[in-house]
């Protein structure tokens, strides 16, 4: 049990590191990178207000099991969606990586956060 507690404060941990600085990341750069991608610049704040909001859900301990969930959901979304985004601009699969590898962290942190769960029932 004590190895499934790390595993998942670690990749949630990076998760919410990583949602965190994508939150205060309104530069030049992330501008260019909606616009590359087709996408409207608004939709860049309603994304960043989401992922503050998923981040504090995933990391406080008292946030209910169902609400974690949607948070989880949530991140999967955005992770599925950013990563449908540079596939349909023709981008390299090495601009999607990092979707891909997150995506990737939150499944680890799903399943370990469900596995925790089911120990304390």
């Amino acid at each position: 049990m004590k190895r499934t507690k790390i595993i998942y404060w670690i990749t949630t941990s990076i998760v919410c590191l990583f949602a965190s600085t994508a939150v205060f990341m309104n530069t030049k750069m992330a501008i260019d990178g909606a616009t590359h991608l087709g996408i409207p610049h608004y939709l860049g704040l309603e994304v960043s207000i989401g992922q503050l909001i998923g981040l504090v859900l995933l990391i406080v301990p008292s946030v209910p099991a169902r609400i974690k969930e949607w948070a989880y959901v949530g991140f999967g979304i955005m992770y599925l969606t950013a990563l449908n985004a540079h596939l349909s601009v023709n981008d390299p699969i090495a601009n999607s990586i990092m979707a891909i590898v997150f995506f990737g962290l939150l499944i680890v942190s799903y399943t370990s956060f469900h596995k925790i769960m089911a120990s304390k029932v």
